[in-house]
């Protein structure tokens, strides 16, 4: 039997694929977040053989748990199941480490297919996502990447995103304002963006920002 960790802010999607999921005798659920911080450490503790993520998250973008736990936790499965499909933030579930993505309104026929070919091992992508790859889909790549970005960096992006003051994320992170500053200082220095504006927008396109489904 699979263990399976779910992540995904909607609590009636969750609740729905948790039940969904446990009717097949193949797996078991045996935990579940709406946060990406969260969902990390739940991972991290009950090291499940799959994990089911959402791309944007609150607390840490489901781009960024895929990446850290794949780091940590390499041997985890996982498959992006999420409603957005901008290509930059496809491309960069991939890049990160996920094993497949399954569009939300593919249906749960296909979300199935999806869990049980990449708890199997291979690779799955469902019909909307394998048709933007097959055209080799970049979108638009304005602004660095941001492998070049450290996770703290990467923190800091999102919470810029969220329209949190500087105040705010100093204390949220238990740091100084001016190191909250240098980081958006180094930030707008590798992404080659020059304001908060741009910064928000690089973020939205990436899935660094949760909140949507």
């Amino acid at each position: 039997m699979k263990r399976l960790v779910l992540i995904e802010d909607h609590t009636a999607i969750r609740e729905m694929l948790a039940q969904i999921l446990s009717l097949d005798d193949r797996y078991q659920v045996v935990g579940e977040t709406g946060d990406g911080q969260a969902g990390l450490e739940l991972c991290l503790s009950l090291k499940p053989d799959v994990l089911v993520v959402d791309a944007k998250l609150p607390g840490m973008s489901g781009v960024e748990v895929v990446r850290q736990l794949r780091r940590q936790l390499p041997e985890v499965r996982i498959l992006a199941f999420s409603g957005q499909q901008h290509p930059l933030m496809v491309r960069e579930m991939i890049e990160a480490g996920a094993h497949g993505f399954v569009e939300k309104t593919a249906g749960l026929l296909e979300l199935r297919r999806g869990v049980e070919t990449v708890a199997e091992g291979g690779m799955y992508f469902g019909p909307a996502i394998a048709a933007l790859l097959s055209t080799g889909g970049e979108g638009d790549d304005s602004g660095g990447r941001p492998e070049s970005l450290t996770a703290r960096e990467r923190q800091i992006l999102q919470l810029v995103a969220e329209s949190n003051t500087t105040r705010a994320i100093a204390v949220q992170l238990g740091i100084s304002v001016k190191t909250v500053d240098n980081h958006r200082t180094n930030l707008m220095r590798k992404l080659n963006l020059h304001d908060v504006a741009s910064l928000t927008r690089y973020a939205l396109d990436r899935g660094f920002v949760g909140g949507n489904p």
